[in-house]
C-alpha cells in the first residue's frame, strides 16, 4: 500500500509540472511586458511608447496572462495524460471531455433547485455557469480519467458493438463518470471548501513560521519529487491563499500582478520564487565552490565540470537537483543543513518584505519580477544571498573535510555516436540504447516518463538495474521511491535523454 501511494503521488507531481511550467513561462512573458508597460520604464525607454511597440507589447501581456484563467483544463488534461500508460493523447482528449461534462453536469444541479447553493462561488467557467472548484476540479477530473483510461483503453465488446470498444469507450464511461461526478460534487464541495480553506488561514496564521515549515518541507522532498505535489496545492488551492475569489497564490499573484498595489501581492508571493533566490543564486553556487575545493586533485577536473553545468541551470533556470544530488547521498546531513536554510530563506524573504513572484527562483525571475518591478524590495534577495555564500561554503568545506568526502565522478565518458556502431546504430540513439541497457533492458521497462529534471521508469525488477552504467550516461543521481519505480537525475538535458529512451522503445 505504501509503494503504491507513493507511485501515485509521483506521477502526480509529475503530471503537474507539465501545465506549471507552461504557466512559468506564460509568467516571464507577462511579467517582462508589464514591467515594459510601466510609465517609469517608458520614461527612460521613449520608443516603447510608440503605437506599434505598444500593441505588440499589451497583445502578448493580454495573451500570457489569459492562460492563468485555463488552470483547472490545463491541469485536468495533464494529469490524465501524464498517468497515462499507453494512448496518452487518447487519456488528454478524455481529460478535456470529461471537465467539461462535469462543469455541465454541475451546473445542471446548481439550477434544479433541490439544495440551496447561493453560499457557494458560482463562476463562468468556460462558458458554464457552476461551483467554482478551482484546480481540485481539475486534479480530481485528470485522476479519475488516467484510471478510467488505463483500465478500460484496451476492452473489447461481442462484434454487434465492437466499434464502441477500446479507445472510443474511454470518452463514453469518462462522460458518464464525469456527469455523476459533477451531480454529487456541489452537494460535498461546500464542506471540502470550508476544510481548505482552514487549512489555509491555519498556515497563514502562522506567520513566519509557516513560512519556514513550508521551505523547509519544499526542500526535504525534493529526493521523493513529491515538492512537485507540495507547491501544486499552494499555487493552485486555497491553502496558498484567497484573493477576490481567486485561489492559490501562484493563481493570485499572476491574475493581479499589475492590476493592484504591488504590496497587496505580499501574503502570496512569499510561497514563490523569492524564497528559492537566495539559496539558488547564491549558496548552491558557494556550496558547489566548497565541493570543488575539497574533492582530490585526480578528479578535481571531472568534478568541476560537472559542478559547472550544475551550478549554471541553478542560478538560470532555477533547476537546482543537479548541485543537490552531488551531495544529497554521500552527505545527508549537508541535505538536511540545506533543507533548514531553504526554510529559512522562505521565512526571511516573508519578514523582510519582498514581493518577487513566479516560480523559477533563478536570476531570470529576479530580474523580470524583481529588479524591474517598482517596490519589490529585491535587494534583499541579493543581501541576504550575500550572507548565504559563506555560510554555505565554510560549512560544506568543514564537514566534507571532517568527514574526508568527495563525490564520485565516473572516469569514462559517453561520447554520442560512439557507444554502437554499424547496424545497430539504426536501432535509435546510442544514449538512449545506454539508458535503456542501464535499466535492464527493454523486457524490464514498463513506462517512461519525465519532469523537467528526471527520467522517471516504472521497472519490472529493480535488481536489473545497473547504476553504475546510468551514471556514465550522465546522471547526476538515482533515487528508488519503491520496489518497481526508479526516477535518473540529468537536470535541463532530461527531455532529450527520455526522447532518445522512447525513440529507442519505439523502433525496437
Amino acid at each position: 500500500m505504501k509503494r503504491r501511494i507513493m507511485d501515485f503521488l509521483s506521477a502526480l507531481g509529475r503530471s503537474l509540472m507539465m501545465p506549471i511550467a507552461a504557466l512559468a513561462a506564460c509568467g516571464i512573458v507577462l511579467g517582462l511586458t508589464a514591467a515594459l508597460l510601466k510609465p517609469q520604464v517608458i520614461e527612460v525607454l521613449p520608443f516603447l511608447s510608440n503605437g506599434g511597440v505598444s500593441y505588440i507589447i499589451t497583445m502578448l501581456n493580454k495573451v500570457s496572462g489569459v492562460v492563468f484563467t485555463l488552470i483547472p483544463v490545463l491541469f485536468a488534461m495533464s494529469i490524465a495524460f501524464g498517468m497515462a500508460k499507453e494512448d496518452k493523447e487518447i487519456a488528454a482528449f478524455a481529460g478535456f471531455i470529461g471537465y467539461y461534462t462535469f462543469l455541465v453536469s454541475s451546473s445542471v444541479m446548481i439550477s434544479s433547485g433541490i439544495m440551496d447553493f447561493s453560499a457557494m462561488k458560482i463562476s463562468a467557467i468556460l462558458g458554464v455557469e457552476t461551483v467554482d472548484m478551482g484546480a481540485v476540479a481539475g486534479i480530481l477530473i485528470g485522476v479519475v480519467v488516467a484510471a478510467l483510461h488505463n483500465r478500460f483503453h484496451k476492452i473489447i465488446f461481442p462484434v454487434a458493438i465492437a466499434f464502441y470498444g477500446g479507445k472510443r469507450f474511454v470518452s463514453i464511461i469518462v462522460i458518464l463518470v464525469a456527469a455523476l461526478l459533477g451531480q454529487v460534487m456541489p452537494i460535498v464541495w461546500e464542506p471540502v471548501s470550508m476544510g481548505i480553506n482552514a487549512l489555509g488561514t491555519a498556515i497563514g496564521e502562522a506567520g513566519a513560521f509557516g513560512v519556514f515549515i513550508f521551505g523547509f518541507l519544499e526542500r526535504l522532498l525534493i529526493p521523493t519529487g513529491l515538492h512537485h505535489v507540495l507547491n501544486g496545492v499552494f499555487r493552485t488551492t486555497a491553502v496558498g491563499g484567497i484573493y477576490e475569489g481567486v485561489e492559490g497564490c501562484l493563481n493570485i499573484f499572476l491574475q493581479f500582478f499589475d492590476k493592484v498595489p504591488i504590496e497587496t501581492m505580499r501574503p502570496f508571493t512569499q510561497f514563490l520564487g523569492q524564497g528559492k533566490m537566495p539559496f539558488m543564486m547564491f549558496g548552491l553556487p558557494a556550496a558547489a565552490l566548497a565541493i570543488y575545493k575539497t574533492s582530490p586533485k585526480e578528479k578535481k577536473a571531472r568534478v568541476k565540470a560537472l559542478l559547472l553545468a550544475g551550478v549554471a541551470a541553478c542560478v538560470i533556470s532555477g533547476i537546482t537537483e543537479p548541485v543537490e544530488f552531488a551531495f544529497m547521498f554521500i552527505a545527508p546531513p549537508l541535505f538536511l543543513f540545506h533543507a533548514v536554510m531553504g526554510g529559512i530563506s522562505f521565512m526571511l524573504m516573508s519578514v523582510l518584505g519582498v514581493i518577487v513572484g513566479n516560480t523559477g527562483g533563478g536570476v531570470i525571475d529576479f530580474f523580470i519580477w524583481g529588479v524591474l518591478q517598482p517596490g519589490s524590495n529585491w535587494y534583499w534577495i541579493v543581501i541576504v544571498g550575500l550572507f548565504y555564500m559563506p555560510i554555505y561554503y565554510f560549512t560544506f568545506k568543514w564537514y566534507l573535510t571532517k568527514k574526508s568526502l568527495s563525490i564520485d565522478v565516473e572516469e569514462e565518458e559517453v561520447v554520442e555516436g560512439e557507444y554502437l556502431e554499424g547496424e545497430e546504430k539504426a536501432l535509435g540513439d546510442p544514449i538512449g540504447l545506454m539508458v535503456i541497457e542501464g535499466l535492464g533492458g527493454y523486457e524490464n521497462i514498463k513506462t517512461v516518463n519525465n519532469c523537467i529534471s528526471r527520467l522517471r521508469v516504472d521497472v519490472v525488477d529493480m535488481s536489473k538495474v545497473d547504476e553504475k552504467l546510468l551514471r556514465k550516461t550522465g546522471s547526476a543521481g538515482i533515487i528508488k521511491p519503491s520496489e518497481t519505480h526508479i526516477q535518473v537525475v540529468y537536470g535541463p538535458k532530461v527531455e532529450k535523454v527520455a526522447n532518445a529512451v522512447k525513440s529507442a522503445m519505439a523502433v525496437r
